[in-house]
C-alpha cells in the first residue's frame, strides 16, 4: 500500500483515509479501539502515528527479531536453489546489519549445501544475481549427472540380473540313465544291449 501511495504522490491525510477504509475484520475492530486510546489520551491522529501503532500491534521488533536470527541462521538444506533463494530474498530485509552485495553473496554461498559451496566458492563471485544463475546452473548439471548415474546402474542391474535369470534356466547336461540289468536278462544277445546302451 504505501508503495502505491508514494508512487501516487498521495498526502499522509488520504493515506490514513485510504487505509482506514481498507481495514477489514479484526484489524478493523483493533483500530476503532485505537481511535478511542488515542482521543482519549489527546493524541492526533496522523499517518505515522498509525504506522508505528500498527506496527507495534502486527509487527513488534520480537517477530522482526526472529525473522533476523533466521536469516542469519539460513542454509540451503533440502531446498532447491530457487526456494533458498525466494528465502533468502524474503529475510534479507529484516537484516539489520549494514551489509553490501558481497557480504551477501558470502551468506549466500556460506548457506549453499557442501556439493554447491564447492564449486561456488572458487569463482568468487560478487554480484547477487550471477551468483544465483551460476547455482542453478551448477545444481541442474549435478542433478543431469545424479540421473545419468541411476540409469546407469540400472541398465547394469537389468544386464546382470538377465545373465543370472539365463543362467538359472540352462539345466546342466545329465547323463541318461542306463537300462538296469537284471541277471534274468543275461541271455539277452550282446548287440540288443549295444543298442539299449547307446
Amino acid at each position: 500500500m504505501e508503495r502505491i501511495y508514494n508512487a501516487k504522490r498521495c498526502p499522509d491525510d488520504n493515506r490514513l483515509a485510504f487505509t482506514e477504509y481498507l481495514l477489514t475484520g479484526k484489524a478493523n475492530h483493533w483500530w476503532t479501539s485505537m481511535k478511542m486510546i488515542l482521543a482519549d489520551n489527546q493524541i492526533p491522529i496522523s499517518w505515522e502515528i498509525f504506522r508505528s501503532k500498527f506496527y507495534e500491534e502486527y509487527f513488534s521488533d520480537s517477530v522482526c527479531f526472529t525473522k533476523e536470527v533466521e536469516f542469519l541462521q539460513l542454509t540451503q538444506g533440502g531446498m532447491t536453489i530457487s526456494e533458498y533463494t525466494n528465502k533468502f530474498k524474503h529475510l534479507v530485509r529484516f537484516n539489520t546489519m549494514a551489509t553490501s552485495e558481497e557480504w551477501q553473496c558470502r551468506k549466500f554461498e556460506n548457506g549453499l549445501r557442501s556439493d554447491l559451496k564447492l564449486l561456488i566458492s572458487s569463482l568468487c563471485i560478487k554480484s547477487f544475481p550471477s551468483m544465483v544463475e551460476r547455482a542453478k546452473v551448477m545444481e541442474k548439471n549435478i542433478l543431469e549427472v545424479e540421473q545419468q548415474k541411476k540409469q546407469h546402474q540400472q541398465t547394469t542391474r537389468g544386464l546382470i540380473s538377465s545373465k543370472k535369470n539365463s543362467n538359472l534356466r540352462r539345466t546342466p547336461y545329465t547323463r541318461p540313465a542306463l537300462p538296469f540289468i537284471s541277471s534274468g536278462s543275461l541271455s539277452q544277445s550282446p548287440s540288443v544291449v549295444g543298442q539299449s546302451g547307446q
